[in-house]
């Protein structure tokens, strides 16, 4: 019988030592249980990710045969070749605008609708494009950036826009009948003949579009008229054929609103514009002897608006889709963030008598700076692999202006130049370029978890 037993004091009970039994680790698992577990992981991490790595590296080292060794040949090509020095200029813009752009978007709608009472609904119109595929944005953006305004909303408004503040030509591409006695200079049409008081003057015009006709009235012949120096301008056609060549005829329309100036020695000494029937009147005292000339800007051609998809303004167009699509997602991020600030701050800030926009920039933004630095880096990571929206809404015509890197490594990878050796060379670039972002990101979620 032993002390404890006999109902003595118990000994000192002795601490377990060692660590966990042979075979396991500190989580209790057998070893080759977690082996079995992580083995199928490590399979696919190995096959996608690392073999491709690495076959890369080393493809990047041979010529497009895949047999010749140029060492790091294909990689000084990357810097002289244009369409990839094109490419990576960029990507710099790319780099630059587009996140800054969109995360700027994303933390003025999450501060502005935080108060509203429709700011859900505003939120997931806004979020909605996420929704769509790049494919789908891009078709949908080849057609708003379509040059004719019938079709491109984004030239319909700009067209719409400008014709407000700027009068458009009443025909344009119109132009005189052959041999009526009109001579051509620079746009506008001159009489060959002075004209006379007394003596109406014909002037028929042809290749005028029906649509600009609009309330045109038929066309009246001009009678002589005292003190009064007369004529008419008339689309000197007929619809079905029938007509005869300059003489206004009763099937055919008047040209109104067109301008008629009377010239001499090359100065404008009277001016008019013609009736509903096409007929005007100039006063006989200063249009007299005068050459009568329609000006250039009867006939301008009609605005087109803006070449949306041309060499100049291709690469801020696709951006501009780009943060149509991705502005949702960074408002959903920091309106996120937004709602797990610390109201009492703010509102200490506007008791200490700070307006809202001392608020804003003083105390909201800094709060938020973490956010706003995972949102700014995932959409740089984002855009420097950037391709679907490139090669799906520039158009062939402004492709090598539009063109990205990644672009560019799928054009040289399987295009009609196909140099494999110089794709993967730029495959490795732009994963060295995003190396750089993604240790910065680490960087902080360490930070973030050492608070």
């Amino acid at each position: 019988m032993n002390a404890a037993t006999a109902g003595g004091p118990a000994g000192p009970v002795r601490p377990r030592t060692g660590g966990p039994r042979r075979g396991r680790s500190v989580a209790g698992t057998r070893l080759w249980v977690a082996v079995v577990f992580l083995l199928p992981a490590f399979v696919l991490l190995g096959a996608l990710v690392v073999y491709p790595i690495g076959f890369s590296v080393y493809r990047s080292l041979f010529d497009a045969s895949g047999d010749g060794f140029v060492g790091l040949g294909n990689y000084g090509e990357l810097f002289t070749d244009e369409r990839i020095r094109i490419a990576l200029k960029n990507n710099v813009i790319w780099v630059v605008v587009a996140p800054t752009v969109t995360t700027a978007l994303g933390l003025i709608f999450a501060v502005l609708t935080e108060r509203v009472r429709w700011g859900t609904a505003f939120k997931l119109v806004v979020f909605m494009p996420m929704a769509i595929s790049m494919l789908a944005a891009g078709i949908i953006f080849r057609l708003v950036y379509d040059q004719d305004p019938e079709r491109g909303v984004a030239n319909a408004v700009w067209v719409g826009v400008h014709d407000t503040f700027a009068e458009p030509s009443p025909y344009p591409g119109a132009k005189p009948r052959p041999n009526a006695g009109l001579t051509a200079s620079g746009g506008a049409y001159t009489t060959d003949k002075p004209v006379r008081a007394g003596d109406p003057a014909h002037l028929p015009l042809v290749a005028v579009q029906p649509g600009d006709l609009g309330e045109a009235r038929p066309a009246t012949a001009a009678r002589p008229e005292p003190g009064r120096v007369t004529g008419t301008v008339w689309l000197d056609f007929t619809r079905g054929g029938g007509g005869t060549p300059d003489i206004v005829d009763r099937s055919e329309k008047g040209l109104p609103g067109l301008t008629v100036e009377a010239v001499k020695d090359g100065r404008t000494v009277a001016s008019t514009t013609t009736g509903p029937d096409g007929r005007f009147s100039l006063p006989a005292a200063q249009a007299d002897g005068a050459l009568l000339r329609l000006p250039a800007a009867n006939f301008a051609a009609a605005y087109n608006g803006v070449n949306w998809l041309g060499p100049a303004l291709v690469t801020p167009a696709i951006i501009g889709a780009y943060i149509w699509m991705w502005a949702g997602f960074a408002m959903v991020l920091i309106a996120a963030g937004l709602a797990g600030m610390p109201r009492e701050l703010l509102e200490a800030a506007r008791v200490d008598g700070a307006n809202e926009w001392q608020v804003f920039r003083r105390v909201t933004v800094p709060l938020l700076a973490p956010v706003l630095i995972v949102v700014l880096v995932t959409l740089m990571i984002n855009v420097l692999k950037i391709f679907d929206l490139v090669y799906i809404i520039a158009p062939g015509s402004s492709l090598k202006d539009a063109n990205v890197l990644a672009l560019q490594l799928f054009q040289s990878s399987f295009g009609t130049d196909v140099d494999q050796g110089i794709g993967s060379a730029i495959a490795v670039f732009l994963l060295l370029l995003v190396l750089p972002v993604m240790y910065v990101n680490l960087r902080r979620l360490r930070k973030e978890r050492g608070r």
